[in-house]
């Protein structure tokens, strides 16, 4: 069915490892996973624990046919797959997309891997919807119709990959996992939000937890929330999404930090679990529900 709007859904909001409890039950705690409904076509980003929550909730749909798109393959972005429901049921379609690792592991490979023993019951064979694996090569465009997949990497340990999708004007970025340089914007992240309506980014940390002198964050292949305005502002990113949010910042401590960076950036959303945005051909209005 076609969409006359370019939808975008938050799944699973948070980085590293799942963090359920009382203390984060407004933004969520189920790691990364973000759909996108885009014209005729369902982009699905990241298959972290949220994915098996949009599963659920494509459980009411028959036949689900979706591109799954992997970032990289640590394990907060994959872990969701094995309980991703959709993906055991025959007459489904996936097209999944990642990357090669730099050791060689392409995503078919790292998906079965997780799948064998002693590290779950049943392996990939067992899922009958149709899985057609690609692995892409960094830089790659993928067309769709009228709706385009840009890719560029990312500065993050073992690599990762960054998205951009277009359909009639509009675009949105999806910038996960990615760290910035201390001297210089990344040019492959300014690429992926330039001008975008929306533009989905780490944001783990903030600057002073970056920057601990007893607990430093440099290396760790993620950035701030400060440098995610920067890089908004650089780009004349339209909404600001700051995502992959920290396991140990709760509730109050994101509200505190939205608080923060509308000082600076007021066109920001910090990502929660159930958020859904709109965007539609010829209006600038952006909807939040």
């Amino acid at each position: 069915m076609p969409y006359k709007c370019f939808q975008i859904k938050f799944w699973g909001v948070r980085g590293s490892i799942p963090c359920p409890g009382s203390e984060t039950v407004r933004y969520g705690g189920n790691t990364s996973c973000v759909e996108m409904q885009v014209g005729r076509e369902r982009l699905i980003f990241d298959g972290g624990t949220g994915l098996r929550i949009l599963g659920q909730s494509l459980m009411t749909e028959s036949p689900v046919k979706a591109h799954l798109f992997f970032s990289h393959s640590h394990w907060d972005h994959i872990q969701g797959f094995p309980f991703f429901i959709p993906a055991f049921i025959r007459g489904n379609t996936f097209k999944i997309y990642a990357v090669p690792s730099p050791n060689g592991a392409t995503i078919k490979q790292t998906l079965h891997d997780q799948m064998l023993h002693p590290n779950f019951p049943v392996p990939l064979q067992i899922m009958r919807a149709d899985l057609e694996f690609y692995d892409l090569e960094m830089g790659e465009t993928l067309h769709y119709g009228d709706v385009s997949v840009e890719t560029r990497p990312l500065n993050h340990p073992g690599e990762a990959v960054g998205y951009r999708v277009n359909w009639q004007g509009l675009s949105a970025a999806y910038i996960t996992d990615t760290e910035h340089f201390p001297d210089r914007f990344d040019d492959n992240v300014l690429a992926l939000a330039q001008q975008a309506d929306v533009m989905i980014i780490d944001a783990t940390y903030t600057d002073e937890e970056y920057n601990d002198p007893q607990y430093s964050k440099v290396g760790w292949g993620h950035s701030t929330w400060q440098q995610a305005v920067k890089i908004a502002q650089a780009s004349q990113v339209k909404q600001l999404v700051l995502f992959h949010h920290d396991p140990a910042h709760n509730d109050d401590f994101l509200d505190r930090i939205g608080e923060e960076v509308r000082k600076i950036f007021p066109e920001t959303i910090l990502a929660q679990e159930g958020l859904s945005i709109e965007l539609r051909p010829g209006d600038d209005q952006i909807d939040e529900a």
